[in-house]
């Protein structure tokens, strides 16, 4: 079985980091190499931020003037794999997550917090393996289908919240 690194931050103070996300996040990121038999040794880094800073990186690498929930920037290029010489894992990219539009849109879609850092994260990791809902009407359905089937694996469909509340 290929080994995951996930590097994860938080780089907000807005919002808490809820007990048992970063274990979710390791989770998703695994259950989607998992799912698209992505077998190489791989590393990914995911982050947390406010809404300001995602709105500028937004803007920077967009050219969108709006705050959004996740940005992803991947380092394949043409489905070729990055590799870093020294190690020889491939570095899919980075998750940029908005933690206060995550709460949101959790509130907005009446589940759990959970539930939505899960699915940005299962989103954005497809849009590191080149995935893209944003062409057209096929990708969006490919994408959708994908991320509830993966959430749905790891017990975070609508509804359902991962972190038991002990």
């Amino acid at each position: 079985m290929s080994k995951l690194k996930v590097y994860i931050k938080n780089n907000q103070s807005e919002v808490k980091l809820p007990v048992g996300i970063r274990l979710l996040i390791r989770r998703c990121c695994q259950a989607v190499l998992s799912t698209e038999n992505f077998d190489k040794d791989a590393e990914v880094s995911v982050s947390f931020v406010s809404n300001k800073e995602i709105m500028k990186l937004n803007k920077i690498y967009r050219n969108k003037n709006e705050s959004t929930d996740v940005l992803s920037f991947p380092l394949m290029s043409n489905r070729k794999d990055e590799f870093n010489d020294d190690t020889g894992i491939v570095m899919l990219g980075d998750i940029v997550i908005s933690l206060e539009t995550a709460v949101k849109q959790a509130n907005i879609f009446a589940h759990s917090l959970e539930r939505e850092i899960g699915f940005l994260t299962v989103h954005s990791m497809l849009h590191l393996l080149g995935y893209d809902h944003e062409v057209d009407r096929l990708g969006e359905r490919i994408m959708r289908e994908k991320e509830e089937s993966i959430l749905d694996k790891l017990g975070i469909s609508r509804g359902i919240s991962y972190i038991s509340e002990d």
